[in-house]
């Protein structure tokens, strides 16, 4: 698929400073002239909305089946319209995530890659990584973890491990990877080295 824009994802455990950073890096990119989507997954639909608000009720395959199917349609819907205008979009979760909570909620990751089929590969796709101990203090700072994955006793340690595991694997697929250890960086910080990246990856499609 040709396209003019630009897509990044960042994913990573609660805790890892996600959406905070998004919003930094669009700045950033905005500041610097360039037209930027920022967008999250699950997506702000009535599809995106029942996912948020059903992870207790909604479990193993037919969860997996809502996000991928959110996922197509926000592609459909937002993420190609974009990149096909030139535009730079950044989206909090994308398929990384899905290979890691679906994975711990039992579902294996040749059925997880079965389900995205056909969704765009990231120009670049950010995970973000820290201490599982950090991770908790900040959903503890920001009013308590949410979700049942973020609830778990040992959710933020297997998120962690699990993203490292995808990175490695993704990588290996031949996916274009940064990753960030956010456990003493600051939102800003992290927000830089990514917006770095971001900009040299955009100079080298110039050249």
């Amino acid at each position: 698929m040709n396209r003019a824009g630009l897509l990044v994802s960042i994913d990573g455990p609660g805790g890892a400073g996600k959406t905070t950073v998004l919003r930094l890096v669009s700045q950033r990119l905005t500041e610097r002239g360039h037209r930027t989507c920022p967008t999250a997954e699950p997506s702000p639909t009535p599809l995106g909305n029942l996912i948020r608000a059903g992870t207790d009720i909604y479990t193993g395959m037919s969860l997996a089946c809502l996000v991928a199917g959110d996922r197509h349609h926000h592609l459909a819907t937002v993420i190609r319209p974009n990149l096909a205008a030139g535009v730079i979009v950044l989206t909090d979760r994308y398929l990384p995530s899905s290979l890691v909570l679906q994975r711990i909620d039992g579902i294996t990751w040749p059925v997880i890659w079965q389900l995205n089929h056909g969704a765009d590969v990231p120009d670049l796709a950010v995970l973000l990584h820290a201490d599982p101990v950090v991770l908790r203090q900040r959903m503890t700072d920001r009013g308590g973890p949410h979700s049942r994955f973020e609830r778990s006793p040992d959710g933020p340690r297997r998120e962690r491990d699990l993203y490292r595991d995808a990175a490695g694997k993704l990588t290996a697929l031949g996916w274009n990877i940064c990753e960030v250890d956010t456990t003493t960086l600051t939102a800003a910080e992290t927000a830089a080295i990514i917006t770095s990246r971001i900009t040299s990856q955009l100079q080298q499609g110039e050249s």
